[in-house]
């Protein structure tokens, strides 16, 4: 059997080699793409020879419509921008050459990160954020390894479709038998699920499992465990997939937090740290002291992090109690009703259930506070608080609850004093900006914040997030 990465990737990223492979592979064009801080995939489609030009120096966008429109396609305003913002200056999507892959008969893929036109990459970019942080724990001698969850919710009607209904009353793939890994589903369930993991694997991108989940028509998928970037990576095209397969197949699917009165989706962040190949969160007795120093940054930081778990209106629509989701700022050992459950029985699978994300979150923004408040409670030495050792949902003596709309949220990122210290805070304050523009948005043009899933939220997420 040949190898998947021998025929999907070049042998190297130097120019010559990437020339040959492009040559070798008829490829025709090339999609430069990045996951900007709205969680939209952006990017260009370029010939080979482009490709090429600009593999090094990168490619000139403009800076509003790489990191400045909101979903609503409106330019985000009322708040400070940083210097690299201004009157439609180029930015550049600088092309990570070992990301290059084919991706169909003709067509490759690259994934990019944002850069200043002279000097180093932009604060805000959430890839580079990834990147950097699991370099500051590679420099301590740690090796990250990042599983995630992937749900989304699979529709009969094509997007158009979806669209004309304006979203509701849409039939779910597979049935509307919603009790969570039922495995009797009606016809196009499998064939979806079956093209997705095709064309997964055919990516290189490693799967584990699949499953019906709680809502009618909703699924989850397991994607392998691989380093944190690869992780982010992996799940930005794995997204980007499911979109193209239901497309396709004339279905359409959604990544919103709460997209029907059924269940919400979260994406679940299976995260351990390795020195020299071994699992340092594992100890004989329970939590090593380094998982205890991990929990105790991550804990410290949790409230903060809520506003890039839950980054929309409609993210805080799933907070729920019974439902699934986390609702209390609470850990513990096994503990699938808290925001962090620890894994601790075995010396290889040891890790930290990161469980408050929803699934319209962006990935490589949480990826990058997971490894943060690792650094956070290894650096300063957090112990984790007790661990919860009863059911964290509808707690309330002495219990403290997530932030549960997007403003305290807001208010909770603002005042976290340990979040700068390793996203640094241009990238803290340009988040919370573009969150006080998505709130400004609901209230000026939706109405009601109290009323039940509105027209508005529908058109702004269904398809975008």
């Amino acid at each position: 059997m040949v190898d998947v990465k021998e025929v999907n990737r070049p042998s190297g990223t130097g120019r010559s080699e990437v020339e040959q492979w492009l040559r070798d592979r008829g490829i025709r064009s090339v999609s430069v793409g990045a996951t900007n801080l709205e969680n939209t995939l952006v990017g260009k489609i370029v010939t080979p020879d482009k490709f090429l030009s600009g593999m090094e120096s990168g490619f000139a966008v403009a800076d509003v419509g790489a990191l400045g429109l909101d979903l609503g396609n409106t330019p985000q305003f009322g708040f400070a921008w940083p210097e690299w913002r201004g009157e439609m200056i180029d930015v550049l999507m600088r092309p990570d050459v070992a990301t290059l892959i084919e991706y169909g008969p003709g067509k490759a893929s690259v994934i990019a990160d944002f850069h200043r036109p002279a000097g180093g990459p932009l604060g805000v970019c959430p890839r580079n954020a990834v990147k950097r942080l699991a370099g500051d724990l590679g420099a301590l001698g740690f090796e990250t390894k990042i599983a995630i969850e992937i749900e989304a919710t699979v529709f009969e009607e094509s997007y158009a479709e979806a669209r004309a209904k304006g979203f509701r009353d849409l039939t779910p793939l597979g049935g509307r038998a919603g009790n969570c890994y039922n495995l009797f589903k009606l016809a196009g369930w499998d064939e979806y699920l079956s093209a997705v993991a095709v064309r997964l694997e055919e990516l290189d991108i490693a799967w584990e499992a699949y499953n019906d989940e709680g809502a009618v028509g909703q699924v989850e998928i397991n994607l392998a465990p691989v380093d944190a970037l690869r992780a982010a990576d992996n799940w930005a095209r794995a997204r980007h997939v499911m979109r193209e397969v239901a497309s396709e197949q004339g279905h359409c699917v959604t990544f919103m937090a709460k997209p029907t009165d059924g269940w919400g989706q979260a994406s679940h962040i299976n995260f351990s740290l390795l020195r020299d190949g071994q699992n340092v969160f594992y100890a004989s007795e329970g939590p090593s002291a380094t998982m205890n120093r991990v929990i105790g940054g991550l804990m410290a930081s949790l409230a903060g992090v809520t506003s890039l778990a839950m980054p929309n209106i409609t993210s805080y629509r799933r907070l729920l109690d019974i439902e699934g989701p986390p609702t209390t700022l609470t850990w513990g050992v096994g503990n699938k009703t808290a925001a962090i459950r620890a894994v601790v029985e075995h010396p290889r699978y040891s890790r930290l259930e990161y469980r408050v994300p929803g699934s319209d979150a962006n990935l490589y923004l949480v990826i990058a506070a997971v490894l943060g408040g690792a650094l956070i409670g290894i650096g300063h030495d957090i112990p984790a608080p007790a661990p919860f050792d009863k059911m964290a949902w509808s707690a309330s003596r002495g219990v403290e609850r997530i932030p549960n709309t997007i403003s305290k949220a807001h208010k909770a990122l603002s005042q976290d004093t340990l979040l700068p210290e390793v996203l640094g805070q241009e990238l803290i304050d340009y988040w919370l900006g573009t969150r006080q523009w998505e709130w400004l948005m609901w209230h000026k043009t939706s109405g009601d914040p109290d009323v039940p899933l509105s027209e508005w939220e529908l058109n702004r997420y269904f398809e975008f997030v």
